[in-house]
């Protein structure tokens, strides 16, 4: 039902719901509507939620490594309209709540044979658009960000410690990535959830780049990961005063979160080398919508470099070219 991002061909298994990389989507045309009211799983499912939970409980009570439950958000539409006379992406994400043993109990389950006989996968995305699934399907949404270093122009690539749940541990992915808490992301005072807040405390908690390091940070589209039934938002980063040695120099002093990634690259962040690394990468290393995002990013850098002329895009499809001929792909 939904076309698949393809990179140095290679079929990802991300579909690209929004945005090229020419233009970031403005900041104050993300319009995120929350309402307090709880997915409802059929009785079915509700059962292999309330078994999640009680093995989770088992562990924390015999001092084993445990998964700990966090109040998160569910999907229930991603809409996307223009505006009146530029014609800019609007995007209103509407959620609920939900918590992190909901997103468990369908990530770890999707091809777990239900009594009628079907899959979560086949009844709900492969039996329908994806896009359309019960809100109940939707309890992740990520934020995932290509972080550019300014002072040495490098690429970050993290790949997902194993300690980290879920399918995509142990793989190449975002600079930095975090799901959407109500916890850290529902402001107190009542204003609507900002994803460009997301991306800057994805960055400090995952990477200890800070608000004074003068970040600039851009959304540039919106994917749904097809194999995981996760929906994303892509952000570029640039750091202009940060290179890789002061990177790595603060990771040894403390990261709130360093537990998520065991291994990271720098990358010379022209659209060859950034290519070239995602293509020398075996495809099973990389979560669906990495490439994806990083792809996006080098258009957004090329087209700034054109003077922001959308052309500046081709220079990205050629240099794609020249890495598949290069390793005869």
């Amino acid at each position: 039902m939904r076309d698949r991002f393809t990179v140095v061909g290679r079929a990802t298994g991300c579909h690209l719901f929004e945005g090229d990389g020419t233009r970031p989507i403005d900041e104050e045309n993300v319009h995120v509507k929350y309402t307090p009211k709880r997915v409802q799983f059929p009785e079915e499912i509700a059962a292999w939620r309330r078994s999640i939970e009680a093995e989770e409980e088992r562990k924390e009570a015999s001092g084993l490594p445990h998964r700990w439950n966090n109040a998160r958000f569910a999907v229930e539409r991603v809409v996307v309209t223009r505006t009146h006379l530029a014609e800019e992406p609007v995007v209103s994400l509407t959620t609920r709540d939900a918590d992190y043993f909901d997103f468990l109990t369908t990530s770890l389950n999707l091809d777990r044979r239900q009594k009628n006989g079907l899959t979560l996968r086949e009844q709900y995305l492969e039996g329908g658009d994806p896009i359309d699934a019960p809100s109940w399907m939707n309890c992740s949404f990520g934020i995932n960000v290509a972080l550019e270093t300014g002072k040495d122009g490098k690429m970050l690539f993290s790949r997902r410690s194993a300690q980290v749940a879920g399918p995509n541990s142990a793989r190449w992915n975002s600079s930095a990535n975090e799901g959407l808490a109500q916890q850290h992301d529902l402001p107190r005072d009542g204003s609507p959830v900002s994803l460009h807040a997301v991306a800057r405390r994805a960055l400090f908690e995952e990477l200890a780049v800070h608000d004074g390091d003068q970040t600039r940070v851009e959304l540039l589209g919106f994917g749904l990961d097809l194999v995981n039934h996760q929906w994303a938002a892509f952000f570029r980063a640039v750091v202009p005063e940060l290179d890789e040695p002061m990177l790595r120099l603060r990771w040894t002093r403390g990261v709130i979160d360093k537990w998520e990634h065991d291994r990271f690259e720098f990358v010379d962040a022209d659209p060859e080398s950034v290519l070239g690394f995602i293509a020398d990468e075996p495809e099973e290393r990389w979560t669906p919508c990495a490439p994806a995002l990083f792809y996006l990013a080098l258009v957004r850098g090329a087209v700034e470099r054109a003077d922001g002329d959308p052309a500046g895009r081709f220079a990205v499809e050629q240099a794609e070219q020249k890495v598949m001929s290069d390793r005869g792909l």
